[in-house]
């Protein structure tokens, strides 16, 4: 996305905040899992495979594969099964899109145990010359349909902090664009677009759902124009010290194509902030320059929204030219400081009728992630 071209932050992802130790803490726990007999836990292993399209991957070598990589690229065909030991995989990971219908298994005890990271930016320089761009940026892609993930981190740990000198800060955790990606209690970790929910071209319609995950960030970090449905999901505000004033960030930066109907729904989850009180946008439009027809959609209900989130202006344009309040953004139910109604008109509002229109099923069709 366009880079507000904001400063460096202090924040560190390879080190837990301080007021969430437990649930944020990046590094893998090495002794309990990967150091004992079976790092595959009850998934197998190479010499009792759970199924022969099953394929695993560890780090110290106790595997088919120590990358992840590796194994992606082993794993021709449609429906093949990676079972990832507990680990710091330090790696990009490229998943096209001719390998659909795969399944990724951390074998840890939660997504704490098994991390994918890696520290590229827009602004980093390329070995051949030119920089990455946001999209290359991402420490993991998915283009491929019908890819599930089960508790893994997904984390890009590069720190405006190190590298002062660079303009392009967008640094993606995770870029997906297959149909019918799920994610099950799955962490995605960064800064400025963090998680990157899109589809493989404009006028493609990709349908995505993330359950019980964890999503923090400071700018847009998430983003796209997928049809993507959060549910049971808290998404997380970094704090900064490289901005005297508010806004620090916005939480959602859809991008939804015109004649998509369905963009970002929001329920039942929960948006937490280490930031001063009103430092947070809930959500600003990103109309690209490749797509100036674009019309965002966000819908966040039954959701409640924390302190951080300015109640009284949760909304902000990127551009003037494409404002907020003409884009498809609405709230239904919401709890919380962040959700008090202050300014009416700031606070886009569904209707009961309308309110079952925005719903999992409503979005996802006939496509059951959790079958």
């Amino acid at each position: 996305m366009p880079s507000p071209h904001l400063p460096p932050s202090r924040r560190g992802l390879l080190t837990a905040s301080a007021g969430a130790v437990a649930a944020l803490a990046v590094t893998a726990l090495p002794a309990r899992a990967a150091g004992g007999p079976r790092p595959f836990g009850r998934y197998g292993s190479p010499a009792a495979r759970l199924t022969p399209g099953t394929l695993y991957v560890d780090p110290h070598g106790r595997g088919d594969f120590t990358t992840v990589q590796a194994a992606v690229t082993a794993a021709d065909g449609n429906g093949r099964t990676l079972v990832l030991a507990p680990g710091v995989y330090r790696e990009t990971v490229s998943v096209d899109a001719g390998r659909t219908g795969m399944t990724w298994i951390g074998a840890g005890h939660g997504p704490r145990d098994v991390v994918i990271v890696y520290d590229n930016a827009a602004g980093t320089p390329k070995p051949g010359g030119g920089t990455h761009g946001t999209s290359g940026s991402a420490t993991t892609t998915v283009r491929a349909d019908g890819f599930t993930a089960h508790r893994i981190t997904f984390a890009n740990d590069w720190l405006r902090a190190g590298h002062p000198g660079t303009s392009g800060t967008q640094a993606v955790a995770i870029k997906v664009t297959g149909d019918r990606s799920a994610f099950h209690h799955c962490r995605f970790l960064g800064h400025q677009d963090t998680l990157y929910a899109d589809t493989a071209a404009l006028g493609v319609f990709a349908r995505q759902y993330f359950s019980h995950c964890y999503v923090e960030g400071d700018v847009d970090f998430v983003f796209g124009r997928a049809t993507a449905v959060f549910e049971h999901c808290r998404f997380h505000t970094l704090n900064r010290t490289d901005l005297a004033a508010a806004p620090y960030g916005f939480v959602f930066a859809p991008s939804t194509a015109g004649p998509n109907p369905r963009g970002f729904l929001v329920t039942r989850s929960r948006i937490s902030s280490e930031a001063p009180d009103g430092y947070y946008k809930l959500a600003r439009p990103w109309v690209p320059s490749s797509d100036p027809t674009a019309r965002p959609s966000l819908v966040v209900r039954d959701t409640w929204l924390g302190t951080g989130i300015d109640a009284v202006t949760p909304y902000a344009s990127m551009s003037d030219a494409f404002p907020w309040q003409e884009q498809r953004f609405a709230e239904y139910r919401n709890l919380g400081p962040g959700a008090r109604i202050t300014v009416p008109e700031n606070r886009p509002r569904l209707t009961a009728a309308q309110a079952g229109e925005h719903t999992r099923r409503a979005y996802l069709g006939d496509w059951r992630p959790d079958a």
